[in-house]
């Protein structure tokens, strides 16, 4: 999972959400089952941390990180910080992942945590609406760069939530940038191997 799994994380102590419990207990009974869980933190649920994660048997990610997937080193991120253009954000963005800020914010009442959080969602929908789509998305230059920076020629990541691959030519190489869908309305899944990777999505419930 490559973050904003939750529609927000008030911390690892709201143990009374149904949603937060039962996510918990799948990944751990789909550990106990033999295979891995990993997580990284998303815009959304970036409060997530060890507690969580010793709940769920799974390992916290680092973003970025490169993987090897069936022999192709892949870059994993959470795909937020290649908005470039929507500077707002990312100014929003290093107040929001200062561990300072996050101790400070943890430390108070959980009940004052969630109508914080809650009210914060409201108003980061309120601001999409005068933005323009090609802010919010992922910027070329900073994907190129991404690129470079991690020497791969695969990327996966979430936070645009318009699922697609893309092709990129960065340096004279051909790379692909895979787009992970939202969790809103249908879950979807990138399932990878030696031949490639291609998108799934889930059946209803």
């Amino acid at each position: 999972m490559l973050g904003d799994l939750f529609e927000y994380w008030a911390g690892d102590d709201d143990t009374d959400d149904a949603l937060n419990v039962s996510v918990a207990e799948a990944f751990s009974r789909l550990a106990a089952a033999g295979t891995s869980i990993y997580f990284m933190h998303g815009n959304r649920d970036a409060l997530v941390g060890r507690a969580f994660a010793e709940r769920a048997r799974a390992q916290l990610l680092t973003d970025p990180t490169v993987v090897d997937l069936h022999g192709t080193p892949t870059l994993l991120m959470h795909g937020d910080t290649l908005c470039t253009d929507d500077v707002d954000y990312q100014k929003f963005r290093a107040y929001a992942r200062n561990p300072a800020n996050q101790a400070q914010f943890l430390a108070q009442p959980l009940a004052a945590r969630r109508a914080h959080l809650q009210g914060l969602r409201a108003q980061s929908e309120a601001a999409k609406q005068g933005k323009s789509a090609e802010i919010m998305d992922a910027n070329a230059q900073a994907v190129a760069q991404a690129f470079r920076d991690a020497g791969v020629s695969r990327m996966i990541h979430g936070h645009t939530h318009r699922p697609a691959r893309h092709v990129h030519v960065v340096d004279g190489r051909e790379c692909e940038r895979w787009v992970l869908a939202d969790w809103c309305e249908r879950g979807s899944y990138l399932r990878c191997d030696s031949r490639g990777c291609v998108a799934h999505a889930l059946a209803r419930v």
